[in-house]
Protein backbone atom coordinates (compact mmCIF):
# COMPACT_ATOMS: atom_id res chain seq x y z
CA UNK A 1 0.00 0.00 0.00
CA UNK A 2 1.64 3.24 -1.24
CA UNK A 3 1.61 6.00 1.70
CA UNK A 4 1.99 9.44 1.01
CA UNK A 5 5.16 11.05 1.90
CA UNK A 6 3.91 13.42 4.58
CA UNK A 7 6.01 16.43 5.96
CA UNK A 8 7.49 16.14 9.30
CA UNK A 9 6.40 17.50 12.50
CA UNK A 10 8.15 20.63 13.87
CA UNK A 11 8.17 22.38 17.52
CA UNK A 12 5.31 24.76 17.60
CA UNK A 13 2.65 22.95 15.12
CA UNK A 14 -0.13 21.13 16.44
CA UNK A 15 -0.21 17.36 17.26
CA UNK A 16 -2.08 15.69 14.88
CA UNK A 17 -5.49 14.15 16.89
CA UNK A 18 -5.75 10.39 16.90
CA UNK A 19 -8.12 7.74 18.42
CA UNK A 20 -6.55 3.95 18.38
CA UNK A 21 -7.59 0.88 20.48
CA UNK A 22 -4.41 -0.10 22.87
CA UNK A 23 -3.57 -3.83 24.06
CA UNK A 24 -7.05 -4.49 25.19
CA UNK A 25 -8.87 -2.54 22.38
CA UNK A 26 -9.83 -0.19 24.15
CA UNK A 27 -10.13 3.32 22.26
CA UNK A 28 -7.13 6.04 23.61
CA UNK A 29 -7.10 9.28 22.16
CA UNK A 30 -4.51 12.25 22.31
CA UNK A 31 -7.56 14.25 23.87
CA UNK A 32 -7.50 12.01 26.92
CA UNK A 33 -4.31 14.06 27.66
CA UNK A 34 -5.27 17.33 27.22
CA UNK A 35 -3.97 19.65 29.78
CA UNK A 36 -0.89 17.62 30.16
CA UNK A 37 2.51 16.97 28.76
CA UNK A 38 2.89 13.56 26.70
CA UNK A 39 5.26 11.67 25.45
CA UNK A 40 4.20 10.03 22.11
CA UNK A 41 6.33 7.46 20.59
CA UNK A 42 6.43 5.20 17.19
CA UNK A 43 8.16 1.98 16.52
CA UNK A 44 8.28 -0.38 13.93
CA UNK A 45 7.42 -3.52 15.55
CA UNK A 46 6.32 -5.00 18.92
CA UNK A 47 8.69 -7.78 20.02
CA UNK A 48 11.49 -6.87 17.90
CA UNK A 49 15.13 -6.84 19.96
CA UNK A 50 15.11 -2.96 19.67
CA UNK A 51 12.01 -2.29 19.82
CA UNK A 52 11.32 -4.43 23.23
CA UNK A 53 14.85 -2.51 24.19
CA UNK A 54 13.01 1.03 23.66
CA UNK A 55 9.98 0.23 25.48
CA UNK A 56 11.61 -1.06 28.40
CA UNK A 57 13.79 2.15 28.93
CA UNK A 58 10.56 3.67 28.49
CA UNK A 59 8.92 1.02 31.43
CA UNK A 60 12.06 1.63 33.60
CA UNK A 61 11.69 5.72 33.56
CA UNK A 62 8.14 5.34 33.86
CA UNK A 63 8.26 6.81 37.14
CA UNK A 64 10.72 9.79 36.63
CA UNK A 65 8.92 10.70 33.40
CA UNK A 66 5.05 10.74 35.24
CA UNK A 67 7.12 12.85 38.23
CA UNK A 68 8.07 15.09 35.77
CA UNK A 69 4.41 15.48 34.33
CA UNK A 70 4.89 13.27 31.32
CA UNK A 71 3.00 10.34 30.34
CA UNK A 72 3.97 8.08 28.25
CA UNK A 73 1.94 6.46 24.83
CA UNK A 74 3.90 3.89 21.85
CA UNK A 75 1.99 3.48 18.80
CA UNK A 76 3.02 0.28 16.21
CA UNK A 77 1.61 -0.97 13.33
CA UNK A 78 0.93 -4.21 15.60
CA UNK A 79 -2.82 -5.21 16.14
CA UNK A 80 -3.82 -4.99 19.61
CA UNK A 81 -3.67 -8.83 20.24
CA UNK A 82 0.46 -8.48 19.51
CA UNK A 83 0.10 -5.72 22.16
CA UNK A 84 -1.26 -7.74 24.64
CA UNK A 85 1.44 -10.04 24.36
CA UNK A 86 4.47 -7.46 23.96
CA UNK A 87 2.90 -5.53 27.33
CA UNK A 88 2.64 -8.76 29.14
CA UNK A 89 6.24 -9.91 28.46
CA UNK A 90 8.33 -7.05 29.32
CA UNK A 91 5.96 -6.03 31.92
CA UNK A 92 5.02 -2.65 30.12
CA UNK A 93 2.39 -0.28 31.63
CA UNK A 94 1.91 2.36 29.51
CA UNK A 95 -0.34 2.33 26.27
CA UNK A 96 0.67 1.04 23.28
CA UNK A 97 -1.63 1.82 20.63
CA UNK A 98 -2.55 0.04 17.57
CA UNK A 99 -1.93 1.55 13.50
CA UNK A 100 -2.45 -0.96 11.24
CA UNK A 101 -3.37 1.21 8.74
CA UNK A 102 -0.40 3.61 9.56
CA UNK A 103 -2.44 6.44 9.40
CA UNK A 104 -1.52 8.16 12.64
CA UNK A 105 1.72 7.47 11.56
CA UNK A 106 2.10 9.13 8.36
CA UNK A 107 0.08 12.54 9.62
CA UNK A 108 3.05 12.49 12.24
CA UNK A 109 5.05 11.95 9.69
CA UNK A 110 6.46 8.30 11.01
CA UNK A 111 6.27 6.55 8.51
CA UNK A 112 8.20 6.91 5.12
CA UNK A 113 11.41 6.07 3.17
CA UNK A 114 14.40 5.42 5.47
CA UNK A 115 17.55 3.88 5.30
CA UNK A 116 17.94 0.30 6.59
CA UNK A 117 21.05 -1.34 6.37
CA UNK A 118 22.08 0.96 3.68
CA UNK A 119 18.96 0.37 1.53
CA UNK A 120 16.55 3.02 1.24
CA UNK A 121 12.77 1.22 2.35
CA UNK A 122 9.31 2.45 2.82
CA UNK A 123 8.70 1.77 6.65
CA UNK A 124 7.91 3.14 10.24
CA UNK A 125 10.46 6.06 11.17
CA UNK A 126 11.61 5.31 15.00
CA UNK A 127 10.21 9.08 16.57
CA UNK A 128 9.52 10.41 19.42
CA UNK A 129 7.55 13.54 19.80
CA UNK A 130 6.49 15.63 23.55
CA UNK A 131 2.97 16.92 23.45
CA UNK A 132 2.22 19.97 25.65
CA UNK A 133 -0.50 20.64 27.80
CA UNK A 134 -1.99 22.91 24.55
CA UNK A 135 -2.03 19.91 22.19
CA UNK A 136 1.39 21.47 20.55
CA UNK A 137 4.54 19.53 19.74
CA UNK A 138 7.63 20.97 21.42
CA UNK A 139 9.82 17.91 20.87
CA UNK A 140 9.96 16.26 17.49
CA UNK A 141 13.05 13.93 16.84
CA UNK A 142 13.08 11.78 13.92
CA UNK A 143 15.32 8.83 13.21
CA UNK A 144 15.99 8.10 16.91
CA UNK A 145 18.40 5.29 17.98
CA UNK A 146 16.23 2.78 20.21
CA UNK A 147 18.96 2.33 22.39
CA UNK A 148 19.72 5.26 25.06
CA UNK A 149 16.95 7.46 23.28
CA UNK A 150 15.45 7.57 26.81
CA UNK A 151 18.35 8.59 28.58
CA UNK A 152 18.87 10.96 25.50
CA UNK A 153 15.05 12.81 26.08
CA UNK A 154 15.50 12.72 29.85
CA UNK A 155 18.25 14.93 29.15
CA UNK A 156 17.22 16.86 26.53
CA UNK A 157 13.68 17.14 28.66
CA UNK A 158 16.14 18.08 31.76
CA UNK A 159 13.96 15.33 33.56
Amino acid sequence: MAMPDNQRLSVGDTAPAFTLPDSTGKPVSLSDYAGRRVVVYFYPAAMTPGCTKQACDFRDNLSELQDAGLDVVGISPDKPEKLAKFAEADGLTFPLLSDPDKKVLAEWGAFGEKKLYGKTVTGVIRSTFVVDPDGRISLAQYNVRATGHVAKLRRDLKV
